[in-house]
C-alpha cells in the first residue's frame, strides 16, 4: 500500500539503506521552491581580530540577488556578533508586527567555555547564518530597507551613526504604547496561541536539560573508558600467551571511546543549539503577541473613551479607525507568522529528530561491530 507524509510527499515503502537516506530525501523535497528565491545569504569565513582595546570574530556575510532593490548582483560583507544584534534590533523598531527570528545569546553556547574556541565559533556561525536565513525566507522582513543595508553597506558603523528615519507609523505608534492600557481579555485564538508557546517553551526545557545531563555523564563515562582500555594493554604486556585477547578488548574498548565522543559531540554541536532557538524563537512570538495585546487595549480604552464622551464622537472616530487596523495588521502579521514558524518547526523537527535517531544507529552499529 502506498503511504505519504502529512505534506503529501510520497514514502517508498521499501526499507531505506540507513535512515540518513530518508532523511536526504525530505531535505531533497523542502529545498524545492530554491528555484523561485530571488535571494541567497550565507555566513562564512569566520576570522578572529586581535585589537588594543578588545578582540572579536567576524563573519563574511554573501550575498547574491537577482532583486531590482539591489544594486549589484552579489555582495560580500564582514559581520560581527554585534552588527547582527544591531539588525534584530531594527527589524523589531520597524516591523513590530512580525516575530522576528531569535539570535544566538551573545556569551553562552551550552556546553562550550571558550568563546574563541573553534566548537563555539563554528555554533555561533551555524545561528547566525540560520537567522539570516530565516530573515531572507519571510516575504516582509527580507525587503526590510535595515536589512538591505546590513547585507550590503561596506562601512557599516557609519552607517549606525548617521542612522535613518526609517520607523514605520506603525513602528512609532508601537513603540509609545505604554502599559496604562489594560487588556480584557484576548481573542480565544491568541489566547491558545500564549497557552500553546508556555506549553512548548516548558516542555523544550525539560527536554534541553535532560539532554544537558546526559552529555555530562556521556563525558564522565568516557574519561572512565579511556582509563580502563589502556589496562588491558599494560596487562597483556605481562602476560604473553593472554596477549592477543587482550590487546583486542583494548582496542575494543577504543573503538567505543571514539564512537561515544562522536555522539557527545553530534548531541552538543546540532541537537543542544536547535532546542535553544526554538526557546528563543517561542519567546520572541510571546514578546510580539503582548505588542498586539497592546494595541487592542488601546483600541478598547479609546471606544470607551468615546462611549463617555459622547460630545467628542465628530473628533475620534479617525483615531479609533487607524488603532483598530493596527489591531487588524497585528492579528493577520502574527496569524502568517504564526504558521509559517510552525511549518519550519515541523521541518526543523523532523531532521533533527531523524537525524539523532540516525547517529544513535550508528552509534551502536559502530559499538556492537567492534564486539
Amino acid at each position: 500500500q502506498d503511504l505519504s507524509l502529512p505534506n503529501g510527499t510520497p514514502v517508498d515503502t521499501s526499507s531505506p539503506a540507513s535512515s540518513s537516506s530518508l532523511l536526504n530525501r525530505l531535505q531533497l523535497d523542502d529545498d524545492l521552491d530554491g528555484e523561485t528565491r530571488d535571494l541567497f545569504v550565507t555566513v562564512d569565513d569566520p576570522k578572529k581580530h586581535v585589537c588594543t582595546m578588545e578582540t572579536y570574530i567576524t563573519y563574511r556575510v554573501t550575498t547574491k540577488t537577482t532583486r531590482a532593490e539591489f544594486d549589484l548582483p552579489e555582495y560580500s560583507v564582514r559581520r560581527r556578533y554585534q552588527d547582527f544584534d544591531w539588525l534584530r534590533n531594527k527589524l523589531e523598531e520597524s516591523q513590530p508586527t512580525h516575530l522576528i527570528p531569535p539570535l544566538p545569546e551573545k556569551f553562552v553556547v551550552k556546553g562550550v567555555v571558550d568563546r574563541f574556541s573553534e566548537e563555539f565559533v563554528e555554533t555561533r556561525r551555524k545561528a547566525l547564518d540560520k537567522f539570516l536565513k530565516r530573515i531572507t525566507d519571510h516575504p516582509v522582513l527580507s525587503f526590510n530597507e535595515h536589512f538591505n543595508v546590513f547585507l550590503t553597506a561596506k562601512d557599516l558603523n557609519a552607517y549606525k551613526k548617521q542612522g535613518m528615519a526609517l520607523l514605520s507609523k506603525m513602528g512609532e505608534s508601537v513603540k509609545y504604547v505604554t502599559g496604562g492600557y489594560k487588556l480584557r481579555s484576548r481573542p480565544l485564538e491568541f489566547a491558545a496561541i500564549g497557552e500553546y508557546l508556555d506549553t512548548f517553551s516548558l516542555k523544550l526545557g525539560t527536554i534541553d536539560r535532560i539532554a544537558q545531563r546526559i552529555i555530562k555523564e556521556q563525558l564522565e563515562y568516557l574519561v572512565e573508558l579511556r582509563e580502563y582500555g589502556p589496562v588491558y594493554s599494560t596487562w597483556g604486556g605481562l602476560e604473553v600467551e593472554l596477549s592477543e585477547p587482550l590487546e583486542g578488548m583494548s582496542a575494543c574498548v577504543g573503538n567505543c571511546c571514539t564512537a561515544l565522543e562522536e555522539l557527545s559531540e553530534d548531541m552538543t554541536e546540532d541537537f543542544l543549539p536547535v532546542l535553544r532557538e526554538y526557546i528563543l524563537y517561542s519567546e520572541s512570538m510571546k514578546n510580539v503577541l503582548k505588542k498586539r495585546d497592546q494595541v487592542q487595549a488601546e483600541y478598547e480604552a479609546k471606544l470607551e473613551a468615546v462611549a463617555l464622551k459622547k460630545e467628542d464622537r465628530p473628533k475620534v472616530p479617525t483615531d479609533i479607525e487607524k488603532c483598530q487596523d493596527r489591531v487588524e495588521c497585528f492579528n493577520a502579521d502574527l496569524k502568517a507568522d504564526m504558521e509559517r514558524w510552525q511549518n519550519n518547526k515541523r521541518q526543523d523537527f523532523r531532521q533533527l529528530l531523524m537525524g539523532m535517531a540516525d547517529k544513535n544507529i550508528q552509534y551502536y552499529e559502530k559499538v556492537c561491530g567492534t564486539a
